[in-house]
């Protein structure tokens, strides 16, 4: 069973703990996350103008648009002011900035209908973060830049955070996919032919939890946990800011959601940045995960020991 905790007063690891149980936490916009939205959102609207940013998708030409996506999304990538952001909310929701490690945040976009799905707007299928060769302590913090609703938010499918999906990790190499498929991104337009991995067998999305926040809220969740973009009928292009996180004592120990069906080979863990100073994940630490990871549920968190087996 899945539970939403709203503005938990947990402590940080407390949390972690149940993260790795399968649960999902809700928090409403901090001061920090709202100013890393008001800065998404001056970025979008100099990108896109004379044209409102949810609405520009019904002005402009798919070519046109995904070249101004391709320009805007690394700005906002890199820029020094996201990381800032990013670290002022891990510390306004008490997270040990010592500790935490963050990936650079992306801004995502969801358009409307099928204007456009692949590539700079890839329509995320029912997967878990893990067959992308995360490590399994891995949380993914997410955020909508704009208003939601339920007709343009995500999907998540509780039947299988304790069920294994038959899917195609065996074939992803992290190492491979930066070097050959990640530039390639603006070049998929109407379709997307760079190969991801994908669930094998059907997925029932039903149960599934759709939650809605306002613009700088915060879904976090376990990137174990199947799920997948809404098709989005809202009529407006969807915005939203999404990074993760790692803590380093639950990385060293192996700490974390059970691995059930993941095979996917390399590892993340060098693309992360100590919260506090953007130092890299130590050499020593991310070379744990280089080989390939378990599978059978080996990596389960036992809450009466920091190491898992």
């Amino acid at each position: 069973m899945s539970t939403v905790f709203f503005d938990a007063g947990l402590s940080d690891e407390d949390r972690r703990r149940q993260l790795y149980r399968g649960q999902l936490f809700v928090y409403s916009p901090t001061d920090s996350s709202r100013k890393l939205c008001r800065f998404a959102q001056n970025l979008a609207r100099e990108a896109f103008a004379p044209y409102d940013p949810p609405d520009a998708q019904f002005h402009l030409p798919v070519e046109q648009y995904v070249a101004i996506l391709a320009a805007l999304k690394p700005k906002f990538i890199h820029h020094p002011t996201c990381k800032e952001l990013i670290r002022d909310i891990f510390t306004e929701l008490g997270c040990d900035v010592e500790k935490t490690y963050f990936d650079v945040p992306r801004l995502r976009t969801m358009t409307h209908g099928d204007y456009l799905t692949a590539g700079l707007a890839y329509a995320f299928h029912p997967h878990r973060d893990t067959w992308f060769s995360a490590p399994p302590c891995q949380l993914n913090w997410w955020m909508p830049v704009y208003a939601i609703g339920p007709d343009n938010t995500m999907a998540f499918h509780p039947k299988y955070w304790s069920q294994p999906v038959r899917n195609s990790s065996r074939e992803y190499n992290y190492y491979k996919w930066n070097k050959e498929s990640r530039r390639e991104a603006a070049k998929q337009i109407k379709t997307d032919s760079r190969k991801q991995p994908q669930a094998e067998e059907p997925i029932e999305l039903e149960p599934q939890i759709r939650l809605v926040c306002e613009p700088g809220g915060i879904i976090l969740f376990s990137g174990a946990y199947l799920h997948s973009t809404v098709p989005n009928t809202s009529g407006r292009t969807r915005f939203s800011i999404d990074f993760r996180s790692v803590h380093l004592d639950d990385v060293v120990s192996r700490t974390g959601a059970a691995n059930l069906d993941s095979a996917s080979t390399g590892t993340t863990l060098r693309d992360f940045l100590r919260a506090s100073n953007l130092v890299r994940m130590p050499e020593d630490v991310a070379a744990l995960y280089d080989q390939q990871p378990p599978t059978d549920g080996e990596l389960i968190y036992n809450p009466t020991s920091v190491q898992t087996t």
